[in-house]
């Protein structure tokens, strides 16, 4: 029976590799042209030079801040089950567009939201 130790390093290590190979071929299409970063610029949602993530938030307004809530949740719960850290990659991206303009609100108002 393997120790937890043992266990640990071994996950580690598959871990490592998985990462090594994934950069790996993520330099490789880079290298091609054909890397596509399907997290911060996914190609399918920027079409004819907009962002979609800029016309959802020209088009919402105030409720923009809650499309943002929503697709952190989302991403949250079903990264187990769909996408894995790549779903959590973009609850983190939601996360940081929130921060961005929360401060940006924040600095306009000269004031913190508590």
């Amino acid at each position: 029976m393997e120790t937890i130790s043992s266990m640990k390093y071994r996950q580690m290590i598959k871990q490592k590799y998985e990462q090594a190979r994934i950069q790996s071929d993520n330099a490789e299409m880079e290298r091609l042209g054909k890397y596509e970063d399907m997290v911060n610029h996914p190609p399918h949602y920027n079409k004819n030079g907009i962002e979609t993530i800029d016309a959802i938030q020209a088009a919402t307004d105030d409720g923009f801040e809650y499309y943002l809530q929503g697709n952190i949740l989302k991403y949250l719960w079903r990264y187990r089950y769909k996408n894995g850290s790549e779903d959590l990659e973009k609850a983190q991206w939601y996360l940081n567009k929130l921060i961005t303009i929360t401060k940006e609100r924040e600095e306009d108002d000269h004031v913190n939201i508590k």
